[in-house]
């Protein structure tokens, strides 16, 4: 009879324990505002080989890349327009100015990696601004990079010439 009543209490008790946990729909996770004395937010942004640091802070919407403005550095207009895309996505085009150190890669890959740390940045400064800039798939790291030369290949996969004779 005792383990009966202890088991009963024991039921009582996970009972009692489920109602107090939190369900799925329950659980909120906030992201809180990261910003430094000088109120910029600060990420990291990476695409193929090219990793930038990207300071944001409120502004009228100045774009400086390694101390140049982002016209001269990004001359084609592809590369501004992607550049330019998180911004057009929280509909907050002149709002922020924007500070870049980008090095490696080539421009098309640092155009990508300074697009992803201002995404990344954003969201630390108004973390509102996550799900539309995570439905426009902006935080996401683009992990393609070109994959290494093997022995014995004239490239990474492509064999050399046959001979026949």
């Amino acid at each position: 009879m005792a383990d009966r009543s202890s088991l009963e209490n024991l039921k009582a008790t996970m009972e009692g324990t489920a109602a107090a946990t939190p369900s799925a729909e329950q659980v909120v996770v906030l992201h809180e505002r990261k910003v430094d004395e000088l109120g910029r937010a600060y990420a990291t942004g990476k695409r193929k080989n090219a990793v930038a640091r990207v300071w944001v802070k409120s502004g009228s919407g100045k774009i400086v890349v390694n101390g140049r403005p982002l016209a001269t550095y990004f001359a084609r207009p592809v590369l501004r327009m992607m550049i330019d895309q998180p911004f057009v996505a929280i509909n907050r085009r002149d709002q922020y100015d924007v500070m870049v150190t980008v090095v490696g890669g080539g421009l098309s890959g640092q155009a990508g990696a300074v697009r992803h740390g201002i995404s990344k940045a954003l969201t630390l400064h108004e973390p509102g601004l996550r799900p539309a800039l995570k439905k426009g798939g902006f935080l996401t790291r683009d992990s393609r990079v070109v994959e290494r030369k093997k022995y014995g290949r004239a490239k990474a996969r492509r064999s050399f010439q046959f001979s026949k004779r």
